[in-house]
Formats: structure tokens, sequence, C-alpha cells
């Protein structure tokens, strides 16, 4: 009755109420399906709604459908699956219907509008609940419905959408469904709705895996994807499908390279958004390691050239005449490249849930060429470009744009990649970049150069004759840092410039830690290391932990490097001067100052002390737990004597770091 009077806000309220029901009910629908509370009735009501013609309805049921789809993948059983996959085609036939555009629609599909995020939503709930149909199965049905009828360009542009949506899921070995596919989509006239075009364009990009084990298809599709390139409408859809392709194909498309190098040397007369030009470069790039040795060289240097060119007529252009002079886009094309040789990736991505045992911080070298023994490595001639040609230009860049911190991020970002790519090779690089970096952060405290000089170290920081280079860098970004920490909440404040701050310092324990340990600056590090044990910002706090963590892990550990004792030594004068304060400021951090994700860091600090001298460090806590507020405000009892010895008691005689960690989540509720 609500839909037939046209009262949207019934409708709406009805399926949220069905919604609900549905949600209220999942576990008893998933665990006896079709009894009692499980009555598979209160799908038909979702269903019910999912046939209204507003899509806003529909959009209501999404997080259900996206519940029962976990569930059921965790159970994994087949004959549960098959209970719901009468519901789920319905579903998904619904879904199709409602991604429809208007017949009367012009151009390409909106993507950043309601009805493009609502399009968007509809992609990730069938990847996620396709598994229940079965994506070959699902995959052929949609296209049964094109190659047996004439449907409307509307009805068409829907089906390869949801169509495109599934094709990566798909096993392209012996699969003839997809080679039909694709080969009609390469065939589509251009006289086609544009928004047939656009969408088909998306799906050839999904298929690339098709396309790398039926490499017949590989020029048509090009030929398809560069017509798709020239027209502007056209030319963002297309670029990231050749990006894909690129990625998936790289073998097949080395003899293709001379055309995409074309390509990259024009991407400025297509009409592309930055992250699609961006991305064109990179397939390129990574299409780029699959030649020969002795032609990745010169076709190395000629990418890296363009854009080194576009940035010197960015820097010799008269600042007044009403053009842009962003830098970004053409910094970022050239880390893109770099990047083509490298993977780096530090900070807390590969971090395992409930382990703290290390960051991660990982260097993988795999898209790089393979180099024989004896011959010179491909990336030489730009070893020496980055010195003499690609350094002065990033240079002028920073210094003209050393306020904006945006250009700056982007100019270490690319200097990063590039000093990760050419490895010890860049050493007549060091000293000019550490200068300047010395120079700009005196004015400009941008922690970006925090985060570059700890690369430079991870890199540098074994080589002797470089270590004291690296610990003036260290000084000399240590004294405008701390300046800006002093301010009245000068961490809480800056909690990136903490956090790079500690990851610079954590790459001198982890290279050189003797360097760091007999420096004048290390006083100052402690005494701030201690005062930033209360920050809760996950990020900050975390590195500030790894820090304090691998300063005393470096005298536990004998990993067999003749320093060991000097290093073990060193490290005792430390805790004798700071240890009492150390433990003090974690138990009350702890407390009254951190939440309960951040215990298991401060668990491995307290546990590298124990290890390193147990005696003294009981001592230690039992000082610390003394100190700490017995009776809350009001005279209630916080935390009584036998509380306080069994929490001693259990942190002491721990046998593993997790046991220090469970001490420290029960005591810590006591003050909650």
């Amino acid at each position: 009755m609500a839909v037939a009077r046209e009262d949207m806000d019934k409708v709406l309220n009805y399926c949220r109420m069905f919604t609900e029901l549905c949600e209220t009910f999942l576990e008893k629908i998933v665990s006896t399906p079709g009894h009692e509370l499980g009555d598979l009735r209160t799908l038909d009501l979702l269903l019910i709604c999912a046939g209204h013609p507003q899509y806003e309805v529909v959009e209501i049921s999404f997080n259900f459908w996206y519940r029962l789809g976990e569930h059921l993948y965790k159970i994994n059983d087949a004959v549960l699956h098959s209970i719901f996959k009468p519901y789920i085609q319905r579903l998904l036939h619904a879904l199709a219907r409602h991604c429809q555009l208007d017949p009367d629609h012009e151009g390409v599909p909106e993507e950043t509008d309601d009805f493009g995020e609502f399009r968007m939503r509809v992609s990730d709930l069938v990847k996620d609940l396709i598994f229940l149909v079965g994506s070959v199965e699902c995959f052929a049905q949609l296209y049964s419905t094109l190659k047996e009828g004439n449907p409307p360009w509307e009805v068409t542009e829907a089906v390869l959408f949801i169509m495109a949506s599934i094709a990566k899921s798909i096993d392209p070995e012996k699969n003839p469904t997809l080679i039909e596919v694709l080969e009609g989509v390469v065939r589509l006239p251009e006289s086609v709705h544009l928004a047939v075009r656009y969408t088909s364009i998306e799906l050839v990009g999904e298929m690339s895996e098709v396309v790398d084990r039926n490499p017949q298809f590989l020029d048509p599709v090009l030929t398809y994807l560069m017509k798709g390139l020239c027209q502007p409408a056209l030319a963002s859809p297309s670029a990231k499908a050749i990006q894909n392709i690129c990625s998936v194909c790289r073998d097949h498309m080395a003899q293709h390279f001379s055309g995409l190098l074309g390509i990259a040397k024009s991407l400025d007369s297509f009409t592309l958004p930055p992250e699609a030009s961006v991305g064109l470069l990179k397939g390129t790039a990574l299409v780029l390691t699959r030649l020969p040795l002795d032609k990745i060289s010169e076709c190395l240097s000629e990418l890296c050239s363009v854009q080194v060119e576009s940035l010197k007529k960015l820097l010799s252009q008269d600042p007044n005449n009403g053009i842009s002079s962003d830098p970004t886009l053409f910094l970022d094309r050239l880390a893109v490249i770099f990047r083509s040789c490298i993977e780096e990736d530090y900070g807390n991505k590969g971090k395992k849930k409930g382990c703290t045992e290390t960051v991660a911080w990982t260097f993988t070298r795999h898209t790089a060429p393979t180099v024989e023994n004896g011959q010179t490595h491909p990336c030489q001639r730009v070893i020496q470009e980055v010195s003499t040609k690609i350094w002065p230009v990033m240079s002028e860049t920073l210094n003209k744009h050393r306020a904006d911190n945006r250009i700056v991020e982007r100019c270490c970002r690319c200097l990063r990649f590039a000093v990760r790519c050419v490895g010890k090779g860049s050493a007549a690089l060091l000293q000019p970049l550490v200068t300047q970096m010395v120079n700009v952060y005196q004015m400009h405290q941008h922690s970006c150069f925090l985060y570059l000089g700890s690369i430079l170290v991870d890199e540098y920081g074994m080589e002797e004759g470089c270590q004291q280079g690296l610990l003036d860098m260290l000084q000399a970004l240590c004294v405008p840092t701390f300046q800006l920490l002093e301010h009245p909440n000068g961490l809480r404040n800056h909690p990136d410039t903490v956090d790079d701050m500690f990851r610079l310092l954590t790459r001198f324990i982890q290279r050189c830690p003797v360097v760091l340990l007999r420096s004048q600056v290390l006083v100052h590090v402690l005494q701030w290391a201690i005062a930033a044990t209360t920050l809760d910002h996950r990020d900050a706090n975390c590195s500030v932990m790894k820090f304090l963590r691998d300063l005393v892990h470096a005298g536990v550990s004998n990993d067999h490097e003749e320093n060991f004792e000097v290093r073990k030594d060193l490290i005792q004068q430390v805790l004798n001067q700071f240890g009492q304060q150390l433990i003090s400021q974690l138990l009350h951090s702890c407390c009254f100052c951190l939440p309960p994700y951040t215990l298991p860091d401060v668990a491995e600090v307290i546990w590298e002390i124990m290890i390193f001298d147990r005696p003294t460090f009981c001592r230690w806590l039992e000082t610390s737990l003394k100190s700490l507020p017995k009776e809350m405000s009001g005279g209630a009892i916080t935390v009584t004597h036998k509380q306080l010895t069994d929490f001693h008691k259990q942190v002491t005689s721990a046998e593993e770091c997790k046991q220090v960690c469970w001490a420290l989540r029960d005591f810590t509720r006591l003050f909650r």
C-alpha cells in the first residue's frame, strides 16, 4: 500500500524494519534455515524491497547481505550454500536492474554522484556474494541475456557492469565464455552508446588474465583500447585498462614497448586525470623490466628525461603568467618510474594482529630485471643521471616550493624511490641532498624530511664512511624538531613529526647503533622518548615503543658482531641513567594515558628491559608501583597492596612477552 500511495518515507521505514529483522535473526537464519526464527520468509521481505524501483530502498539492506555472505563463507558448507543460492540469484537480478542508467542518459556513467557511488557499492556486494551463485555460471547467464536478445543500451551497459565485477573471480583456463565475451567486446562498433563503450573498456581491463592466457587477442585488445584513449570521454578507463594489461601481460607486452614509450612521451596530449596518467606510466615501467638488458638502460633514461624536462619548463616559466606551476604530477610520474625497480613499504602494514614484535620494514626488488654475473646493471646509466641531471632539477624544485608541505612531500617521496632504486650507487648524491634537507628543515619542519632521512640511514648506515655524516644530519634535524615539540601540546599537535623522528632513530639503532649510543644527542632523544610514551596517537606511539624496544634489544641480541660487548656496555649506561624513570613513565602511561591496543607494544619494551637485567628491573618495577596512587580523589580504593604484589610477581616471573602483556591488561583495568 505504501508503494501504491507513493509514500516513500514509509517504504524506506518498512525496509529498515525488515533489515533489522533479518540482522537480528541472522545467526538463526544461517544455523537453522527455514525453521522457527530461521524462517527464510524474512529474506523474501528484503527481496520485496529489492524490487522497488528506487535504488535507495535496496541500499538499506546491503549491510545484511554483506554479513550473510561473510557467515556463509566462513562455514563453507556446499549444502547450506545451495539453500541460499536462489535468494542471492534473485538479489543479483534486482541489482543488475537497479544499476541501469536512464534511457535518456547522455555521455559516460558518472562515478562521483550518488548513483555512481551506489553502483560501486553494488560492485563490491556482488564480489562478496558471487561465490554462492558461482562466478562461471553467473557470467554465462549474464552473457546469454546479451547474446540471445537485443536489449536496449541501458540494459546492455548494466549487464556489462555486473560482468566486470565478477570477471576476475573466474579461472581463465579453458573457459570459452570468457574468450567469446572478450572477442565480442573488442568488436563493438563505435556507434554504440558512449556509456556502453565506457563500461566495456572497464570489462576488458578486468579480463587481463584472459588476454595473458590468449595472447592472440592482445593486438585487437590494444587497438580497441587505443581508440578509447584518444577519445576524451573514454581516456581514463582506457588508461586504467592498459595499465592492467601491462601489469598482467608483461612478457607479451614487451614487443609493444615502443608504442607504450610513445604514449608515455605524449601523456599530456591525452585527456587524463593525474592518477590515470601515473598508472599508465607505471604499466609502461613494469613492461620495461621485461626488455633485453641492453634496451632497459636506454628506455629507462628516456622515460625519466621526459619528466625531468617537464619539471625544467615549470621552473623556467614566469610565476606571474597565470599558468599553474604545480610540479606534483611530474614528481609522481618520476617516482613511479623509480618504483618500477623496487617495491618498498615502511610502516605498520606488515604487522600481524596481536603481534607487535616488529614493525614491517620490507624492501623487495620484485620487479627488478634479472642481471647475470659480470653483466652491467641496466640502471647504471640512470644511477649516473640521478646525480648529474635529475638531482639538480629536484633540488631547484624543492627549493622553490620549500614552504609548501604537499609539494615537499612529493619531492621526498620521489627522492626516496630514487635512492632505493640506485642504492649505494647514489653516494655522490648523499652530501648535497642532506645539506639541502637540513637547510630547508631549519625554516620549515616538514616531517617527510625525517622520513627521507630514515631511508638514507637504511641505505648508507652500515657504510663507515657515511656514518658521521648521517649522525651530523640527525643532530641538525633534532634541534628544530625538539624546538617544535617544546611548544604547548607539542607532542599531541605534531604526531607525524614524532612518528617520523623515532622511525629515523630506530633506523640508526638497526644500522649503526654504536654511532648513536656514543653521540651527545642521545640524552635529549631519550628524554623526548620517555615524554612521548604518554602520546595516545597510534602510529606515533608505536614508533616510540619500537625505538625503545630496539634500543634495549641491541644489548640483548648477540648477532656475532664484533662490537656487541661495546653496545651492551653503552646500553647499560643508558639504563643506569634512565631505566627507573622509563619504567615509572611506562607504567603511568599504561594506567592513565594509553588505550588498551597500545599495551602489547609497551609490554615488548618492558620485556626487553627485564631480559637485559632482571634483578635491577625488579627493583625499578617495585619503586614504580609504590609511586602509583592507591586511592581516587573521593577516597575509594583504586588498587590494593595484594594486587600490586601479584602484578609484580606476574611480570617478573614471566617467561614470555605475552605474559607481560596479559598482566598489564589485567592491572590497568583497575585504573579505568
